[in-house]
């Protein structure tokens, strides 16, 4: 068993434990010890061997044992026991936003609640705003909560679905007989949230592909198994269809299971205009004496409507094929166009890597440069940076960039809350001393959009104030965006001149790319920042890539794809 999944268990064996009323630092020590799992640098099965284990920060005798035990076995029969002591119902209770071990603890003590159609009822019928500790406030929030989960119980993150989808292209691709595969649908056009998996192979036998692709290990049902089209869903409720076809139709049923729909129906009508049908299974002149064009790859395709190559995160119906006809489509950023970033977190905060530790990892990634932005004092529950604490961080990066003993520059910023009526959380005489900041909204209690608005542009018309993080305050699949006005809020940061960072942890990817096709074309700068918590999050800048290529992003409307010197004369002007 890999550590993550070890760190998972490690993590709701300390939640069961809550909710059963154990110790408090019994609890602790299992949290610690996921934690610890979590950030762990060395390779698991070496320290196992080594019997070092027990020597790693955060984990105890005891629980490197039951680490030991779940590694090689990849069973626990204590977790079992413990799990099943509970219905199984309350620990998915705590899916729902706000409810937490605590309050599932005093839901079942005190009103027998288990199960989340239990909670839902109670909640209806006033049972719940009756108890001690919840009131009526509570309950609307869980019932918001229960049906905010019934919406998205469907969808799935990208990166989750990417993950899936991997090993399972890398298997079919390794089949003998298969020409081509590749995944189609919403995953390979990179929306944020993913319904199911689509596959498409090239062979001449589909039996074979059939066989292996119903046998993947984590199936939970095989939901249809025929000649050429079968379908899977897996433990995690992430379905996933196959479909086989001839080599000569694989280009044209890429192009259309890829999707969109709006894009398809464009494509087809632009396909009539030139005398031509465009399907799944290839394009028919209406001419009978006109020869069927092939396809060798999807760039045949758009060739044959006059059209060049529209890559699949810009298939989305809103324009492309216009801009394509008038030879405008976008230079899409790549990753490789990334030079650092900006909105990252170290153990200052809540962080778990250390100044020198973000800065290697950076530096293996082939960056130049690295911001670091701890959290604010009023963010007390990321352990925020207090004005001194954080002119004790600045000196420190102002040594490390004097030593030069690492190869990347190091710039000192913070996300700083913005307070409630507008203005920020340090005075502008530290904001001065840094050379970035990074404004965001972390609480959230501003009653109504106009008033949100209004407090998030009084934070971007201060002079020291460099770029605003989150726009919206989302998590995809958990929490709805608080109200707020996009669109005067990306007016207000045109104005004065401010970056709207893309926020690329998988939860967010907030500012939405929705909205930056037009915003940068109007002059909007964005940064897409990993909010890295830990060096290996500041990978996450893949994802905001992907948002941002479906937001029509150039390297040039991006800071950090500028070089070193370019940002440095950046700040300066700031």
């Amino acid at each position: 068993m890999d550590k993550n999944t070890i760190a998972d268990i490690l993590s709701e064996i300390g939640t069961i434990l809550e909710i059963k009323g154990e110790n408090p630092f019994k609890v602790r020590a299992y949290h610690a010890g996921a934690r610890a799992l979590e950030t762990l640098q060395g390779d698991l099965g070496v320290l196992i061997a080594d019997n070092a284990l027990k020597d790693v920060p955060g984990i105890g005798e005891a629980i490197a044992e039951k680490i030991t035990t779940l590694h090689q076995t990849g069973k626990l029969k204590f977790y079992d026991t413990l799990r099943d002591s509970l219905p199984p119902g309350l620990l998915t209770m705590m899916e729902i936003p706000g409810v937490g071990p605590k309050k599932v603890k005093a839901l079942w003590e005190e009103l027998g609640i288990d199960s989340i159609p239990a909670l839902q009822k109670a909640c209806e019928d006033g049972s719940v705003a009756a108890l001690k500790g919840f009131g009526q406030k509570t309950c609307e929030k869980i019932l918001i909560g229960i049906r905010n989960r019934e919406a998205y119980s469907k969808r799935h993150l990208w990166p989750i679905a990417a993950e899936v989808a991997l090993p399972i292209l890398e298997g079919l691709r390794a089949l003998k007989g298969v020409v081509h595969a590749e995944s189609a649908g919403s995953l390979r056009r990179h929306l944020e949230t993913v319904g199911d998996l689509d596959f498409l192979v090239a062979a001449a036998d589909p039996a074979p592909v059939m066989d292996w692709f119903t046998s993947l290990p984590d199936i939970l049902e095989v939901t249809a198994k025929g000649d050429t089209k079968s379908s899977v869903r897996f433990s995690s409720g992430l379905q996933a269809d196959l479909r086989v076809v001839p080599e000569e139709q694989f280009f044209f049923a890429l192009h259309h299971f890829t999707g969109s729909k709006d894009h398809n129906v464009a494509m087809r009508h632009r396909a009539l205009q030139h005398g031509l049908s465009l399907s799944e299974w290839g394009i028919t002149p209406k001419d009978a004496n006109v020869t069927a064009p092939k396809a060798k790859s999807e760039a045949d395709i758009f060739a044959a409507l006059g059209l060049p190559y529209i890559p699949p995160e810009l298939r989305e119906g809103l324009g492309e094929i216009e801009a394509a006809e008038a030879n405008k489509l976008p230079n899409l950023v790549t990753l490789a166009d990334l030079r650092g970033a900006f909105h990252n977190h170290t153990i200052a905060s809540d962080g778990t890597g250390t100044l020198e530790e973000m800065a290697k990892a950076a530096e293996s990634m082939g960056w130049e440069y690295l911001g670091i932005a701890d959290h604010s004092k009023s963010s007390f529950q990321a352990n925020g940076l207090t004005e001194a604490r954080l002119a004790e961080q600045v000196e420190s990066i102002r040594k490390l960039n004097a030593e030069k003993r690492l190869k990347i520059r190091l710039f000192a910023g913070s996300e700083v809350d913005i307070l409630k009526d507008g203005t920020l959380d340090f005075d502008d005489s530290v904001l001065a001393r840094l050379d970035y900041v990074v404004a965001s909204v972390h609480n959230r209690s501003t009653p109504d959009a106009d008033a949100m608005t209004a407090r998030i542009i009084r934070a971007l018309e201060n002079p020291y104030v460099t770029m605003l993080g989150h726009l919206t305050g989302r998590l995809l699949l958990f929490r709805e965006p608080y109200p707020v006005h996009a669109q005067k809020v990306i007016d207000a940061a045109i104005a004065n001149k401010k970056i709207i960072e893309l926020n690329a942890t998988p939860l967010r990817l907030d500012m939405d790319w929705r909205l930056w096709r037009r915003a940068a074309e109007r002059g909007l700068l964005c940064s897409i920042n990993p909010d890295a918590h830990a060096t290996e999050q500041l990978r996450y800048v893949a994802n905001g890539v992907a948002a941002a290529r479906k937001g029509w992003l150039e390297p040039r409307h991006i800071l950090n794809c500028r070089t070193l010197a370019e940002v440095l004369k950046y700040f300066g002007k700031k």
